[in-house]
């Protein structure tokens, strides 16, 4: 009983504190960056990566397993991976910072988990004997974090495919644009002066198409660094998860649809792979790769889960005894 109470207190903490986050978050971008506002969206972040990790460690403990054997529990797990991914920007560049899609991606997540799930889905289960394997945290939360870095990498492409293709430019050349303010990441001034050095003869049409050119490159450098790390993660999960499906089924590849889904899924990110090793087929051509690969992810993360068949089907919608 003191595990539940925990449980719906951490969340409607971590719930408020991201909801405060995003509207603080916004509140910069919209209006004017204060820094003092930024830093406690920083801290909030914090604060909401905490009381997630609090909500899964108490179902690690009440429930003895760890907590990834149901949608309920890998929606909450996403919603941290989100997080991860957040700070592993922050590290590779000081300066950079992907919240505006982590941020609502973080929000989204877990009010899915927490509103769209019926409360039955909530409930901790004991695990099936398939499940009962040390694999269990190494393969699904390996596939949960490339699920993560994919989808924000997949969200930078299509914004730069929406950037690229609209006609009327002139909203990308305010400098207190959202989208510029959001990954510009504080060096609107640097730019300006750059600008103004580069293009001092140039018509005003030049000026907003540097803009957009520096935009698009932005948008193109980060969705290529974390569709990279999550392509990685997705690799490894589906190895674990190959020796893991030996070990209870006795056979590394059956083609379940789970399985499938995550062949196609993997070979989507594949070629975009390829497709940044050649020069001419970069911009456009890998976004609209990677803008596909977005609805596969999902397909392959809920299309078990809503069909409720397969080997992979734990946790469906439906709650049938598999």
């Amino acid at each position: 009983m003191i595990f539940v109470t925990l449980e719906h207190i951490l969340t409607n903490i971590s719930f408020s504190i991201i909801s405060i986050v995003i509207t603080i978050h916004f509140m910069n971008l919209l209006v004017y960056e204060i820094v003092g506002l930024r830093d406690s969206s920083e801290k909030g972040m914090i604060a909401t990566f905490f009381s997630i990790t609090g909500l899964l460690v108490s179902r690690w403990i009440s429930s003895g397993h760890f907590p990834l054997s149901n949608l309920y529990e890998s929606l909450i797990f996403l919603s941290c991976s989100f997080f991860i991914i957040h700070i592993i920007s922050k590290k590779l560049n000081h300066k950079n910072d992907l919240s505006t899609i982590t941020t609502p991606s973080t929000i989204f997540t877990q009010g899915f988990a927490t509103s769209g799930l019926s409360t039955e889905m909530h409930q901790s289960a004991i695990l099936v004997p398939a499940l009962q394997s040390q694999w269990l945290m190494m393969h699904v939360s390996m596939m949960l974090l490339s699920y993560a870095a994919l989808l924000c990498g997949s969200l930078l492409s299509i914004a730069l495919l929406v950037i690229t293709f609209r006609n009327n430019i002139n909203f990308f050349c305010k400098s207190n644009n959202f989208l510029i303010r959001s990954f510009f990441f504080g060096e609107i001034k640097y730019l300006n002066e750059k600008r103004r050095s580069v293009f001092k003869n140039t018509s005003f049409l030049s000026f907003r198409n540097y803009y957009k050119y520096q935009l698009t490159q932005r948008l193109d450098y980060w969705s290529y660094r974390m569709i990279s790390l999550g392509f990685t993660f997705l690799t490894i999960g589906i190895l674990c998860g190959a020796v893991w499906a030996n070990e209870a089924w006795g056979s590394y590849w059956s083609w379940d649809p789970k399985e499938t889904w995550a062949f196609i899924t993997w070979t989507i990110f594949a070629i975009y792979s390829h497709t940044r090793t050649n020069q001419s087929l970069q911009g456009t051509n890998s976004a609209l790769i990677a803008s596909i690969g977005f609805f596969i992810i999902w397909i392959c993360y809920f299309g078990v889960n809503l069909l409720g068949i397969g080997l992979h089907s734990y946790g469906s919608f439906t709650l049938t005894s598999n």
